[in-house]
């Protein structure tokens, strides 16, 4: 039988009260301690558990960000996808709060979206808009695309911005394996924004030489009459 708790916090976001969710979740917290809850997010299902942690506030701590574990994190994240958010806006600052927050090991994080389905996808989409410096990182070191000389790669303390690069650091120097999986998907999704953004920028040239070769319209001469066209006759 499903925890009385669970199924309102199921009942209150399937109403879009994300915020009510969260609220009856971080009172058990406070009433029955932090264990109480870490048992209850594991029995809530990962697309409520999702609903809840993507509403990340920056300006407020989140008490089920800091508790959630790495696999239940994991579970929830690679479902972001139902979502359909092409910014990606909402997985960044999720991943961010939980994967770089102070009291836990980051690599279990990374860990445990290595180890499903869908978990090496969600970083690619995390990375998305940062495509060819990742790709230039795998190549050189470092994440500046106008550097490419010995000495000029760069170590994880010159990127501990919990941010992006950090992460895409981790992923290349302490995870491989999933980095072997992430890097060439952005890298084919680079070369076909540049395909895309060259055939753009033909389309608009040879559409203004076009133009520019259609003959001026005629311009009617002071009488009213068009430039080379008889009169009529009154």
């Amino acid at each position: 039988m499903k925890n009385p708790l669970v199924v309102k916090a199921a009942s209150l976001i399937k109403a879009g009260d994300i915020a009510g969710a969260e609220y009856a979740l971080v009172s058990l917290a406070e009433s029955d301690g932090d264990h109480a809850l870490v048992a209850v997010l594991e029995e809530l299902a990962p697309k409520d558990l999702l609903a809840v942690i993507r509403e990340f506030d920056a300006s407020k701590e989140s008490v089920v960000n800091l508790l959630v574990t790495p696999e239940q994190f994991a579970r929830a994240v690679v479902m972001e996808k139902l979502y359909d958010d092409r910014t990606h806006a909402h997985l960044r600052g999720m991943l961010n709060a939980v994967v770089f927050r102070d009291d836990v090991h980051t690599a279990d994080f990374i860990a445990a979206l290595g180890e499903l389905d869908g978990g090496c996808e969600a970083l690619v989409d995390y990375l998305s808009d940062r495509d060819e410096e990742v790709v230039h990182f795998q190549h050189f070191d470092t994440f500046n695309v106008n550097l490419a000389e010995p000495g000029d790669e760069v170590d994880r303390s010159e990127v501990s911005d919990r941010d992006w690069k950090e992460l895409t650091w981790l992923l290349k120097h302490e995870h491989p394996d999933m980095f072997e999986q992430i890097w060439p998907v952005l890298k084919n999704r680079w070369q076909n924004r540049l395909r895309l953004e060259a055939e753009e920028t033909l389309l608009e040239e040879q559409g203004f030489a076009a133009l520019m070769r259609e003959p001026a319209p005629a311009k009617p001469d002071r009488g009213g009459a068009i430039d080379g066209a008889e009169e009529s006759a009154l």
